[in-house]
């Protein structure tokens, strides 16, 4: 179980990533969607085939960057709800409470993250066949 000073670091860090992450997401989507004051009309089919490919990958880090707010969003309101830090896998196994903890290291790599190593790798093992 996580200290109030511990629970408020990592409630420090969440909001400051999803501030960060809102002004990548404002950036991208004004270069992606040619709202930026440089936007220009390419002259040349390779070009239009350039400008093309770089919209669709700032769509692509713009939508990734969302699901990342929302994880954000999640892992606030564990934080309010008492359950920050408490591995979603263990508990669903049934482990006891003393076994389900998220590691406070893998916590300030990945704050929104709601499984220890051992569950998220089963699971990306589960998901990547």
């Amino acid at each position: 179980m996580l200290k109030k000073k511990d629970l408020d670091q990592f409630k420090a860090l969440l909001l400051e990533l999803a501030a960060r992450l809102r002004g990548d997401v404002k950036t991208l989507s004004s270069g992606a969607l040619g709202t930026g004051s440089d936007s220009r009309t390419p002259t040349h089919m390779a070009e239009l085939g350039t400008e093309t490919y770089e919209q669709d990958f700032s769509l692509r880090v713009m939508e990734s960057d969302q699901e990342v707010i929302l994880e954000i969003k999640a892992a606030l309101q564990r934080i309010e709800d008492g359950t920050y830090g408490v591995c979603e896998g263990c508990e669903e196994a049934g482990r006891p409470p003393s076994k389900r903890g998220i590691p406070k290291t893998r916590l300030k790599v990945i704050p929104h993250a709601r499984y220890c190593v051992s569950c998220a790798e089963k699971l990306e093992r589960q998901f990547s066949y």
